[in-house]
């Protein structure tokens, strides 16, 4: 990296979310994974979680999670910016009907979207009469893109279990591809250049991918510390390496750039 590359200002990352949206399949947990369009601005033809920047209209929807723990409105936005962003690029929504307090099926919201303008999800939540279930979501990583990169996200990845029946389905703008794929799988394919992979999805497969079920995934969550992680890159003497803290449990500290795919 150049003297003037590290002497630039870096640039404010933008508060995002991010959704590991999971289930439990024959061959052990599913997470939701979307192939981005080759056109995006970030991550352009990745395949990545759902998930995206924190809206103004996030904010605005507070009144509509569930926050049984009463949870600040900052970490609610990101919450329900997750389940919005889930909703557009992988059509799976996280959410209850009012009053009855059900979790929607896929029958209920096909329903809903054929009753409903879906396009504009503030207000599709609010004609709808839905109960975002932000309370189902649990913290799962904390990442912020290194300092060098020309576009920052301040992005909370979250996990929470998949709703039993409501299939996955790209937007076809944003997202190109939707599916369910195991962990391992999906690792695997990444390093085959089969799918492209950016280094914080594939740590977070891997950080998943060592749950056998979705219960123990969210259990295991729920108590373990959070580390922010903004990965360096360092000199090293056998190349160039991207760098973690090793209080961010993810296994290995540095990772060679040669085996990581840019965004």
């Amino acid at each position: 990296m150049s003297e003037r590359a590290e002497a630039k200002t870096p640039v404010t990352p933008i508060p995002a979310a991010t959704l590991l949206i999971a289930r439990d399949g024959p061959q052990g947990i599913e997470v939701l994974m979307i192939v981005r369009h080759d056109a995006s601005g970030f991550a352009a033809g990745a395949c990545v979680f759902p998930g995206g920047k924190v809206e103004t209209a996030d904010r605005a929807l507070i009144t509509a999670a569930a926050s049984p723990d009463g949870l600040a409105d900052e970490v609610l936005a990101y919450r329900i910016a997750a389940i919005r962003e889930t909703f557009e690029e992988g059509g799976v929504l996280l959410a209850r009907a009012k009053p009855s307090g059900a979790m929607l099926s896929a029958t209920a919201l096909r329903d809903l979207v054929g009753r409903h303008d879906s396009k504009n999800f503030a207000t599709f939540v609010t004609n709808a009469g839905l109960e975002l279930a932000t309370d189902l979501l649990v913290p799962f990583a904390h990442w912020i893109t290194p300092k060098f990169s020309p576009k920052r996200y301040d992005t909370q990845f979250l996990l929470a279990p998949a709703p039993p029946d409501q299939a996955a389905i790209h937007d076809g703008r944003e997202a190109v591809d939707a599916r369910w794929i195991t962990p391992a799988s999906a690792i695997e394919a990444g390093d085959q250049r089969k799918l492209k992979l950016v280094f914080a999805t594939r740590m977070n497969l891997a950080k998943l991918g060592r749950s056998r079920t979705v219960a123990e995934a969210i259990e295991t969550a729920r108590h373990a510390r959070i580390v922010t992680v903004s990965p360096e890159i360092v000199d090293t003497p056998s190349g160039q390496v991207l760098r973690i803290p090793a209080e961010a449990d993810y296994g290995l500290t540095e990772l060679s750039t040669s085996k990581v795919q840019r965004a």
